[in-house]
């Protein structure tokens, strides 16, 4: 089992910045990639970002050129940088981890809201 535990989010102005973290607990041996994926009230959950084991990236297209997804292996944990906020971000959060079978484990999630 793997736990996933995400922190960072808040209320921030418009082009403003916050970074998210997303730690993991448990067995991550064989982890195939991270992702954070977003909700916002009255939508489907979106793909935001994805780094995948040998380090490949990929973002969504409303979130190129302002997220940066990186991870610190010592640590466990896979961050998103968010920059140049806009309101439409507003969403909760959340860190999804493949495993080695590619199931799927989800964290709690965080809210991020940006205000204009």
């Amino acid at each position: 089992q793997v736990q996933l535990v995400e922190s960072g989010g808040g209320l921030v102005q418009a082009g403003g910045s916050l970074r998210l973290s997303c730690v993991a607990s448990g067995n991550t041996f064989g982890t195939r990639a991270v992702g954070w994926y977003r909700q916002a009230p009255g939508s489907q959950r979106e793909e935001v970002a994805t780094i995948r084991i040998g380090g490949s990236t990929d973002y969504a297209d409303p979130v190129k050129g302002r997220f940066t997804i990186s991870r610190d292996a010592a640590k466990n944990a896979v961050y998103l940088q968010v920059f140049r906020l806009e309101p439409e971000d507003t969403a909760v959060y959340y860190c999804n981890l493949v495993g080695l079978e590619y199931e799927n484990y989800w964290g709690q999630g965080c809210r991020v809201t940006v205000s204009s």
